[in-house]
């Protein structure tokens, strides 16, 4: 499968979604102009991806901050990732978020009820 690395700006998040390494991740800042434009790889990489998954896909979250746009792409790949989960297939999110942030953390907690999908909610030092 293709691999995506995005490097990251001051406005949009570093990709990395690499399935033979087993890479699944989006850090940063998530506050792209046009947000549907920057996910719109990432979506549809998952898509194809959801036809033939790993045996587990560990997906980890490591955003700084998001964007009320971002918020909702956000969920999109989580909603996608729900649908490997269902299918049979071991998916677990690591949502990571700066251990002083208790709006990051919080929103975590909020996507980790919306989707059915097993959450790790993993707090950092900021360096």
């Amino acid at each position: 499968m293709e691999v995506i690395k995005i490097q990251g700006t001051d406005d949009t998040p570093t990709v990395i979604l690499e399935a033979d390494k087993g890479l699944f991740e989006i850090s940063g800042r998530s506050l792209p102009e046009d947000v549907t434009a920057f996910y719109a790889p990432v979506l549809a990489w998952l898509k194809d991806y959801a036809a033939n998954p790993n045996p587990k896909t560990v997906f980890t979250f490591k955003l700084v901050y998001f964007n009320t746009a971002s918020s909702k792409l956000l969920l999109d790949i989580l909603v996608k990732l729900e649908e490997i989960h269902s299918d049979g297939k071991d998916v677990l999110i690591k949502w990571c978020y700066p251990e002083d942030d208790e709006d990051m953390k919080e929103a975590g907690e909020e996507y980790a009820e919306i989707v059915d999908v097993p959450f790790e909610q993993v707090p950092y030092d900021v360096v």
